[in-house]
């Protein structure tokens, strides 16, 4: 068996991106970190911990971080029921680590942290990456649940349907009667600047792709924050698939339009997590879902 405090330490230099910064997590010295990552790693024949500025975790490495996370969970549920046994102990509050697309954390996802924080002090570590990916967090071991527009579970997970987050392309009325001037078509897309979120943002893309029934090849600013789009947008700088519930005051008081009225992108979303008896997990899924049943579009499947 292998001794949980050698996990730990892997999962404190990766939670907290360094040894020196583990070290004082753990009340230990940076020498002592060292030495339990360098025996496990030793032990197992694998590098577990990729040393940089942050440090991260191998996929060996993120599997060991999983294990601890779920034992911390499971810890601190039974001190909760059990407080008997955390007599003389000073237990930390344990984590989970869920993976969301920033669009959900820039609009609801909030409201269900704030609904999972009211009867549960575990503390969430959030990864966030486009919502076609972050199944892959939960494939590869790194996280124990995710916002994700994948139906379909991982394996060894479970998936809930959540709702649709609703797009409208929008822009500023200078930018569209300077950049529109005869109507949105082929060409003047071709030529006009949209904004994008990074590389996997394909949801300019998906909306042109409604509109004329083919792709159009697209310039793109690339802007990596939710709220930084709409900012751009306001200031002219090019044309994005924003939120609605961000941009339907914008709309309403003339500083946005839509470039084609009535023209939405319903991108549906579910919460997949792990087939695990952990009952932190099982009660921030029940906040994802109530938090998302008041915020997105409930559309039939």
């Amino acid at each position: 068996m292998i001794d949980h405090h050698l996990i730990q330490a892997v999962a404190a230099v990766v939670r907290e991106g360094s040894f020196e910064a583990a070290a004082r997590s753990l009340k230990v010295t940076p020498s002592a970190i060292s030495q339990r990552v360098k025996l496990i790693e030793e032990r197992l024949g694998s590098v577990l911990v990729v040393r940089g500025q942050p440090c991260t975790a191998t996929d060996t490495g993120a599997r060991l971080c999983r294990h601890a996370e779920l034992m911390g969970a499971l810890e601190a549920e039974l001190h909760r029921d059990l407080p008997e046994l955390a007599q003389g102990l000073s237990p930390g509050p344990a984590s989970l680590r869920i993976a969301v697309n920033a669009d959900s954390l820039g609009t609801w996802f909030v409201a269900a942290m704030a609904r999972f924080g009211q009867e549960d002090p575990t503390l969430l570590e959030l990864a966030v990456d486009n919502e076609d990916h972050t199944a892959d967090w939960l494939r590869r071991g790194r996280v124990l649940g995710a916002v994700t527009s994948i139906a379909s579970p991982v394996q060894g997970c479970r998936s809930r349907r959540l709702g649709a987050l609703r797009y409208l392309a929008t822009a500023s009325p200078d930018f569209v009667a300077r950049h529109f001037p005869g109507g949105v078509g082929a060409e003047s897309l071709a030529r006009t600047p949209s904004l994008k979120f990074d590389g996997k943002d394909e949801l300019q893309a998906l909306w042109v792709r409604r509109l004329l029934r083919r792709d159009v090849p697209l310039a793109a600013h690339r802007v990596p924050s939710t709220h930084g789009g709409i900012d751009a947008a306001l200031a002219g700088v090019g044309w994005v698939m924003n939120p609605e519930c961000l941009v339907r005051a914008h709309i309403a008081e003339g500083r946005l339009v839509e470039l084609v009225p009535g023209l939405p992108i319903d991108v549906a979303l579910y919460w997949q997590s792990a087939r695990l008896p952990v009952p932190s997990l099982e009660r921030l899924g029940r906040a994802v879902a109530a938090a998302a049943a008041d915020a997105l579009v409930q559309t039939r499947a």
